[in-house]
């Protein structure tokens, strides 16, 4: 995995625990932080939109095979 997934990985998950939250206790923990829908939350939930389209191409990839080429690599 390299760091565009890496990252897209986290944001995914930070969107994903938010909406978690919002699902069970009507509590946006984005908007409570960074405000209701100021520049910087509109960011975030971008960001995070984004890294869901990255991981998207999970679904298209075979990983087993990322792996051998991924030790292949190293072993150089």
């Amino acid at each position: 995995m390299n760091i565009v997934q890496k990252t897209a990985l986290v944001l995914t998950i930070i969107g994903a625990l938010n909406w978690g939250m919002i699902g069970l206790f009507n509590f946006d923990l984005v908007a409570t932080i960074f405000g209701s829908m100021t520049i910087v939350t509109r960011i975030i939930y971008t960001l995070v939109g984004i890294a869901g389209l990255v991981n998207i191409m999970l679904f298209f990839v075979n990983l087993d095979e990322m792996v051998v080429i991924d030790n292949r690599e190293r072993a150089k």
